[in-house]
């Protein structure tokens, strides 16, 4: 009997993403082994080598599609903008590519960026951790033993306590960098509605700014009568 060797990966981006959602996870699979980490900050590439000493540490991403024949899968956990072009480096180079969501901003970045994993034969998916929810795999049960009969209108949301707007790029109103609720939250909800009902037949939104000096960016979205909404509250 043969064992498959684990997938040799190189994570990009050791913020909250990658020190919590994916490092730990890549390092707890044996079918994976957690190769190189890439962050360019001093204290973030301290705390990566005390938690993963097998792993080198890198200074950039080129670093790794430069020695791409020593990986067999990029996970991407940068920043939102980074997404794309970081994807588009990973396939060129050969590799696999695991992005955290979002995947782009719009639908055709996200096009093109399967059609440039289909070209290669590289699998390319993105993270969506939260089909993993307790409540979300309840329901995912009940619609597949049709226990609550037909469901003519499905509602999900997050409410959030933040009633101030901090100062970073996940928050940011500048388009190129893919920030605000939708593309964060968001992106869960809508992925569970897809998940559960299906491809959308069409779309609706709504829209509103709950926070002094908020800005609307990006538009809410849902599927027939499914209604997604993530609010992040002011009193």
């Amino acid at each position: 009997m043969t064992t498959a060797a684990p997938l040799r990966t190189a994570l990009i981006g050791f913020g909250l993403a990658g020190q919590a959602f994916h490092a730990p996870l890549i390092a707890a699979d044996a079918a994976f082994s957690l190769d190189a980490i890439v962050t360019g900050e001093p204290a973030r590439q301290a705390l990566a080598r005390g938690r993963y000493p097998q792993a080198a540490i890198l200074e950039s991403a080129e670093a790794v599609f430069g020695s791409a024949g020593a990986y067999d899968l990029v996970v991407i956990a940068a920043a939102n903008r980074a997404h794309v072009p970081l994807a588009h480096a990973a396939l060129e180079a050969g590799l696999h590519v695991l992005v955290d969501k979002p995947l782009a901003a719009t639908a055709g970045e996200a096009r093109a960026l399967e059609q440039a994993a289909s070209a290669r034969g590289r699998v390319l998916s993105v993270y969506q951790n939260r089909r993993w929810d307790g409540d979300f795999l309840t329901l995912r049960r009940l619609l597949a033993e049709n226990a609550l009969g037909p469901v003519h209108r499905f509602e999900s949301r997050f409410e959030r306590w933040r009633p101030e707007i901090k100062a970073n790029w996940r928050e940011s109103a500048d388009p190129r960098d893919v920030g605000g609720v939708m593309y964060d939250l968001g992106a869960h909800l809508i992925d569970q509605a897809l998940v559960l009902f299906g491809p959308a037949h069409s779309v609706y939104a709504e829209r509103r700014t709950l926070r002094p000096g908020a800005r609307w960016m990006m538009r809410a979205s849902s599927r027939s009568r499914t209604k997604t909404a993530c609010n992040r509250i002011f009193p």
